[in-house]
């Protein structure tokens, strides 16, 4: 019987269109007070003045759980990412990491923020494997995002394995379809 390679063929295409920018991948704060409206403000990806303004009160001010508090942390992050302030957000990341080694979200928008700095790929799917390990609450944002990391490190095949396990995971994300459709599967003999 013939042995069968599979070949992947996929352009680059990086953007920050491509790049989720985390809005998705924000921590849940249960209760009411500074800290749930942070988390509102970075869930419906309002990076208001007021949105950073409760997320800074809530560190500042309210008596948070180290679970509450590494939270905040991702979800001023994730309005730093909406506002392009990359390095902000990668600092309340790691600070969420320092506070709770175990937050999935932490490590997965950390990567998310790495791969719209360029040149950090690699540690980007690290990251964000990392994360995925510890079971994040939106695991198709990280798959996708480190499909593209991987595509930008030439892992075509990984990239492929993560777009089609994003949109095995979320249907009805557009997104991780659009990125298959750039993919030749082809099946060579030898």
């Amino acid at each position: 019987m013939p042995a069968c390679k599979l070949l992947l063929a996929g352009a680059v295409v990086l953007g920050a269109t491509l790049v989720p920018t985390s809005a998705r991948s924000a921590v849940t704060v249960i209760g009411s007070g500074l800290a749930r409206i942070c988390y509102e403000a970075a869930e419906s990806g309002r990076a208001t003045a007021d949105g950073f303004e409760s997320c800074d009160r809530a560190l500042s001010e309210q008596a948070l759980n180290v679970r509450d508090r590494a939270a905040t942390f991702v979800n001023r992050g994730i309005l730093n990412m909406r506002q392009r302030r990359i390095a902000e957000a990668i600092g309340d990341y790691e600070r969420a990491i320092r506070l709770k080694a175990d937050l999935a979200e932490a490590y997965v928008n950390k990567g998310i923020a790495l791969v719209h700095t360029g040149n950090r790929d690699s540690e980007a799917v690290n990251l964000i494997s990392q994360g995925l390990e510890l079971n994040p609450a939106r695991p198709e944002i990280a798959y996708y995002t480190r499909g593209i990391a991987n595509e930008a490190l030439g892992r075509t095949r990984a990239a492929y394995d993560d777009y089609r396990q994003a949109a095995a995971l979320k249907p009805d994300w557009a997104e991780p379809r659009n990125q298959l459709k750039r993919f030749s599967v082809v099946s060579k003999s030898g």
